[in-house]
């Protein structure tokens, strides 16, 4: 049973595939798999842009696969153009997001060309990604690949993202996310909130957030600076149990350095230099 689930193929959804429209019901007991099956491929049959909407409510399904196997292309270059002309323009659409939806499995998903974030969970529950592509060219711009929300037990394996933007990013409320195997880049790679690039962890000061339990593990690859990894915490709520393990950047062919800021606590370091 899940409450809400909503795929945005574009901003300009000129086709609205309502599942109460194929037949489902809001009362968390009418079986609404049917419908569920039905607004999906009519849905991807359509050459337009196209929105799958699950208004609010409990809607009750049978385990149910929702397939596409073509390419997710959101064609978001006229949009892109429109923001560099700074002109005034929609906000541009996330080409695929859950909301408040529990069990939910991405696999095999491709998606190129978003006009903003390619994949967003939010209010979710038990959530595995893996084996997505999630592609944008250099010339777009703000296209997070996955963005994580108020969120609990999410898990992203063997994934590639190739953004502009963040690879991931991730935004208050966000517990028990598990990260491994990715390929990320040429953009900005993972960050907690908006305050930090790549691996960097960073609160302003006298903040309320307060970042903890989060774990760094079998990190390789370039820097383009001598500096690779930054840890800059609030004092008011230093960051806690940071653990870093195995972390190996490189800075033209050299070992890259690392810096601890302010007030950190990591509980278990190792293969890391860390200049106090």
């Amino acid at each position: 049973m899940f409450s809400s689930f909503l795929l945005m193929k574009s901003s300009t959804a000129a086709n609205n595939y309502n599942v109460v429209s194929f037949g489902a019901k809001p009362d968390g007991r009418t079986d609404s798999t049917k419908a569920f099956l039905g607004a999906w491929p009519a849905a991807c049959r359509s050459a337009a842009a196209v929105t799958v909407t699950v208004p609010r409510g409990s809607f009750l399904l049978k385990p149910v696969e929702f397939r596409q196997d073509r390419t997710l292309d959101a064609r978001g270059a006229s949009f892109w153009s429109c923001r560099k002309s700074g002109k005034s323009c929609p906000v541009g659409a996330r080409s695929m997001t859950f909301n408040w939806a529990n069990d939910v499995v991405v696999t095999g998903l491709t998606s190129i060309n978003s006009q903003a974030t390619h994949l967003v969970i939010n209010s979710c529950n038990n959530v595995i990604v893996r084996k997505v592509k999630l592609v944008a060219p250099d010339q777009s711009p703000n296209t997070d690949g996955l963005h994580v929300q108020g969120s609990a037990g999410v898990t992203v394996t063997d994934s590639t993202f190739q953004t502009k933007d963040d690879c991931i990013s991730i935004g208050p409320g966000t517990r028990n996310l598990y990260m491994s195997k990715l390929n990320c880049g040429p953009g900005h790679g993972i960050r907690i909130r908006s305050l930090s690039i790549r691996i960097t962890v960073r609160l302003i000061k006298d903040s309320g957030v307060k970042i903890s339990q989060v774990v760094y593990r079998n990190i390789q690859g370039t820097w383009r600076t001598q500096q690779a990894l930054t840890f800059d915490c609030s004092r008011s709520n230093p960051c806690q149990a940071i653990r870093l393990h195995d972390i190996k950047l490189t800075f033209n062919g050299r070992s890259a350095t690392s810096t601890c800021l302010d007030d950190i606590t990591p509980s278990w370091t190792q293969s890391i230099i860390c200049v106090l």
